[in-house]
């Protein structure tokens, strides 16, 4: 009977080694099968209404995620379908750096400005994928012109009226009283609204000078137009044209900008600012509340 005892203690003994031995080996593998990317929460929080269906692939080695009945995989956070998978290093990430300060040419290094004329070259930027459009046409449905025309709006923003997309009414209304209520007590931002030429944002297009849709094909890009928009530094591709080797490195004074509450009140309501951007579109927001929540802007 002792013996029996000591027998089973000894199988019982064996099968925890083993399944300890199993565990180590899952928590070490490459992939952790059992956990999602854990970035996909900034995802389902900037869009709280979109029911994110995640499984694991073992076949692709990755995380399917269906969306809207769009099914795609992690890819790194490419966020891409599998017609794209083959394809995945010409893509940047969903989620991008996205800069609390405005670049500052004032300090930019030789080799920052070497960096920028290469990124900027007309053959490279030919090139450049940039965000795969996968995530963003499930979230708007606007995988064609005539799916996303479905959910264009015409709203008056600011006292001109713009087309954009239903999913960015509200988030515009919200920036709209932002911007109301500071221009009771501040003239500055009274006179940036009374100085507005036009508001701009649907535009089924490409980007000028690449192959990928531009954000104003999804409704969610506003462009704000001052008076004379046309004859201030207020684009990089047109200051490009005057200057083509050293456009870079325009002083941020001589750019034209929004008031500095403005573009506030646009990034508390989830939309970033093109002139955070090395490739500077200083008229220009796009609602990204993801990109907003995973930099920590708000």
């Amino acid at each position: 009977m002792i013996r029996d005892l000591f027998s089973h203690r000894s199988i019982l003994a064996s099968v925890i080694f083993i399944f300890i031995q199993s565990c180590i080996q899952l928590l070490s593998a490459e992939t952790p099968v059992f956990f999602e990317p854990p970035q996909l929460h900034i995802l389902r929080s900037a869009y709280p209404d979109i029911i994110f269906r995640t499984s694991y692939d073992f076949e692709a080695d990755d995380w399917k995620i269906e969306i809207s009945g769009i099914t795609m995989y992690w890819a790194d956070g490419k966020m891409l379908t599998a017609a794209n998978l083959n394809n995945k290093d010409s893509f940047w990430p969903v989620l991008y750096k996205y800069t609390k300060e405005i670049p500052d040419p004032a300090v930019f290094t030789p080799e920052h400005i070497q960096e920028i004329r290469s990124f900027t070259a007309a053959e490279n930027r030919r090139e450049q994928e940039g965000t795969s459009p996968d995530f963003f046409n499930a979230v708007y449905d606007s995988a064609t012109r005539r799916s996303v025309e479905q959910h264009i709006m015409q709203i008056q923003f600011l006292g001109k009226k713009t087309n954009v997309h239903e999913r960015i009414v509200e988030p515009l209304h919200c920036v709209e009283k932002r911007i109301l209520t500071l221009a009771q007590t501040d003239a500055d931002i009274q006179q940036f609204i009374d100085t507005l030429a036009r508001v701009d944002s649907y535009n089924w297009r490409e980007i000028g000078d690449r192959s990928s849709r531009s954000f104003h094909s999804y409704g969610i890009a506003v462009d704000i137009l001052p008076e004379g928009w046309n004859r201030k530094n207020i684009y990089w591709a047109w200051r490009r044209d005057i200057d083509p080797h050293n456009w870079m490195l325009l002083p941020l004074d001589r750019r034209w900008m929004p008031p500095e509450q403005v573009i506030d009140a646009f990034e508390k309501e989830g939309f970033v600012w093109g002139g955070k951007w090395i490739v500077w579109d200083n008229m220009h927001f796009e609602y990204h509340p993801e990109l907003i929540d995973y930099n920590h802007i708000r």
